[in-house]
């Protein structure tokens, strides 16, 4: 019995997940996409908000950010997604 359940829970978070991932992927299909060209004249643009999502690990790392960006834990998401008004432009980056 116990087993059972054991198998029946992981079946359960391996559908949730496969749908997850299915989700995630069909939304990177359908965001827009901006290279560092495009964003360049953005910068400093007060109805543009540019979100740093980079691991904390690769963000203490790295000597180069863009200027103004603000870092936010991308596992943390409900935590910090209201505090962005949501008539401004918001661009995340990870690389």
């Amino acid at each position: 019995m116990k087993r059972l359940l054991l198998c029946t829970i992981f079946l359960c978070v391996a559908a949730v997940s496969v749908a997850f991932l299915g989700g995630v992927a069909y939304a990177q299909e359908n965001v827009p996409r901006m290279t560092k060209e495009e964003l360049k004249p953005l910068v400093g643009d007060p109805n543009v908000i540019v979100i740093d999502v980079r691991s904390l690990g690769d963000w203490n790392k790295d000597t180069l950010m863009i200027k103004g960006a603000i870092r936010e834990d991308p596992m943390d998401v409900p935590d910090w997604m209201d505090k962005y008004a949501k008539e401004k432009t918001l661009v995340f980056y990870c690389a």
